[in-house]
């Protein structure tokens, strides 16, 4: 028996060490997700929009979607899309609009994923330089619209 106990103390000790090693990363909590999807919805609300609010972890994945009542049924996906093109970029989708516009040698960046939707309304989240996310907002009149809703969200939140 105290073979066995310390056959498997050898075994697991290489195993501890290595866990204490791994790196890790900052992301996005939930409740921090919701409540920025809120503010931004909120906020276009205030000006008579509706419009539905993605929020995506850094790896892209969908942590919340938030649509207002009445909002239209493309509202999700240009949504979903800005908020996966800011996560995935690093950078506000404007901002990536302007610079393929103005270099059309980038224009081959419109197709790199077929997630990704470049127009204005989606800013990616961080919190002291690190990037954890990403929102995106769809179904204002303007992207301006849409982006003013999206920097609503991060100021509720505290991010940059």
């Amino acid at each position: 028996m105290i073979r066995k106990i310390a056959l498997v103390a050898a075994l697991l000790a290489p195993v501890s060490a290595f866990a204490q090693d791994l790196p890790t990363n900052p992301y996005l909590p939930l409740d921090l997700a919701t409540n920025a999807a809120q503010a931004a919805v909120q906020a276009c609300s205030a000006e008579g929009h509706n419009v539905s609010v993605s929020i995506v972890a850094r790896s892209g994945v969908e942590k919340v979607l938030l649509r207002a009542d009445n909002a239209g049924p493309h509202t999700v996906g240009s949504s979903f899309g800005k908020a996966f093109t800011s996560a995935s970029m690093g950078r506000e989708t404007a901002g990536l609009a302007n610079f393929i516009g103005a270099n059309p040698q980038n224009d081959g960046m419109r197709d790199m994923d077929g997630r990704m939707v470049i127009q204005a309304g989606g800013l990616p989240i961080s919190f002291n330089g690190a990037l954890v996310g990403g929102i995106g907002v769809g179904g204002a009149p303007t992207g301006d619209i849409d982006a003013m809703c999206a920097r609503a969200g991060l100021d509720a939140i505290g991010a940059e």
